[in-house]
């Protein structure tokens, strides 16, 4: 699986379904798949089908057809990121549901069914496609298989609308192909005043997540043991001075910094982990000497999010966010009321977010962890300001008392907003945002969220529901 989530590590592959029945016009299948190459390759994505040679026109009517396209399907399983169901005309019910059920992928589906021209609704121009794809859908109901739906009940793949359909799903398949045996690392224990974080990992092993737990002295002691000139130090110490500007930042600080990122990334490695939480605070600073938040922020950079205080469920959001996103994500508070605008408030961290939300981005202290660890301990976080951007958030929890996964997630903005305050900051104006909070609250949430600057929600929300079986509050999103 690749950082951004495609089977193959390169670009999308999408089997394709192209449904037929033969007393419908044949020159209809034979657009449909000159549309379909065209918009699938103009979205770098890789069709996987029959051939003319294969079946009639290269579509699927009849069993033996929906065998062989099913056992084209099973021989490329582990390249194929979902299933593009298309329909030029009725299509055969029974040859779609066929081929999904004998070929066993498990991955998403899109079901698109062609619109009829009002004008050329004769024999020979006739689709019905409209009705088709209820009959389609009823049978992938009944066969448990889940799909998803176009925005539109019919429209030409050549569309707009069709275009943006096409690229939602693929975010969907990005979500739950990534999500599906997804690594996680838990750096040091719970910090005890963080009840907040705790979670169940028993339930997310349940839903094909791996949790590998490492004590937090181990890494720090391996940490220690690194000399200075260390070949692996003195690279990772070029790469966080490339990474960020660190004015005042004392040499031997950044070494430390340095020494605990070669072993953690060593760790990672060891254990094929895709995303890390890190006690990082404050044993950090009373042992290492400084704050792991710029690590943290390197890693987030590059699709490995990180998250604080052993959140692990929050780095299992920030994985499948950025996997929606296709851009970093960032783990932040909910953490102030923005004057008397009841739809705006500050997200803040001490702070860890990836370079891509802090253009003014720079190497500094922790002022709050320094006013009881000393500031000299806390070199490491990060100062930054992110700007006027579009805004996703959304947050994964572990319902232990009710044994399964829930989430919320919703889009805003991002403003310009003056906030003065120091570390990794923001201010989100969120639509209803009072209602949002209550939401929170009274369902047991977390205060940590995730945002990535995106309009992804609605990917998510179908991920997590449609395919993953989590309970999705989607704040403000579409009436169905």
């Amino acid at each position: 699986m690749s950082a951004h989530g495609n089977k193959s590590g390169a670009g999308p592959t999408l089997g394709v379904i192209v449904g037929n029945r033969d007393f419908f016009p044949d020159q209809l299948v034979t657009e449909a798949r000159a549309d379909l190459a065209k918009v699938l390759g103009d979205a770098g994505v890789t069709p996987l089908w029959l051939s003319d040679a294969d079946s009639k026109l290269g579509g699927v009517e009849t069993h033996a057809e929906a065998r062989r396209c099913a056992d084209l399907f099973k021989a490329n399983r582990d390249r194929i990121d979902g299933v593009l169901v298309c329909l030029p005309n009725f299509g055969d019910e029974k040859g779609v549901a066929d081929t999904l059920k004998m070929a066993g992928l498990n991955v998403p589906v899109l079901v698109q069914g062609y619109p009829d021209d009002l004008n050329q609704l004769g024999v020979s121009r006739r689709r019905d496609a409209f009705c088709g794809k209820i009959s389609v859908c009823n049978n992938l109901n009944q066969a448990g298989i889940p799909f998803s739906l176009t925005t539109r009940h019919v429209s030409l793949p050549t569309s707009e609308s069709f275009r943006s359909d096409l690229q939602r799903f693929l975010g969907v398949c990005r979500v739950v192909n990534g999500l599906r045996g997804v690594r996680l690392g838990a750096v040091g224990a719970r910090p005890g005043a963080f009840n907040t974080v705790r979670y169940s990992e028993k339930i997310l092993e349940r839903n094909g997540i791996g949790v590998t737990t490492v004590d937090l002295s181990e890494i720090i002691a391996s940490a220690n043991k690194l000399a200075a000139d260390d070949p692996r130090v003195v690279a990772k110490l070029d790469e966080i001075r490339g990474y960020a500007p660190s004015p005042g930042v004392p040499d031997d600080k950044v070494v430390q910094m340095a020494r605990m990122g070669v072993v953690l990334a060593d760790w990672m490695a060891e254990n094929s982990l895709d995303a890390t939480a890190i006690q990082c605070w404050t044993s950090v600073q009373q042992n290492l000497g400084c704050n792991v938040c710029t690590l943290m922020s390197m890693m987030s950079e590059r699709f490995m999010p990180s998250a604080c205080e052993v959140d692990v469920t929050g780095t299992l959001a920030m994985y499948a966010m950025q996997l929606a996103a296709d851009s970093p994500a960032a783990l932040v508070d909910w953490n102030n009321n923005y004057g008397d605008d009841d739809d705006k408030c500050a997200l803040f961290h001490c702070g860890n977010w990836a370079k891509s939300f802090l253009p003014d981005i720079k190497i500094a202290t922790a002022p709050i962890l320094g006013s009881t660890l000393g500031e000299q301990n806390t070199y490491g976080a990060l100062e930054g300001r992110t700007p006027a951007g579009p805004l996703t958030y959304g947050r994964l929890t572990t319902a232990d008392c009710d044994g399964r996964i829930r989430a919320y997630v919703g889009e805003g903005q991002l403003t310009d907003d003056a906030l003065n305050t120091f570390g990794t900051r923001a201010v989100a104006q969120v639509p209803n945002l009072q209602g949002l909070l209550k939401h929170v609250c009274r369902q047991g949430f977390e205060h940590h969220v995730v945002m990535t600057m995106s309009h992804s929600a609605a990917i998510l929300a179908e991920a997590f529901e449609t395919y993953l079986g989590w309970e999705t509050y989607y704040h403000g999103g579409p009436a169905e």
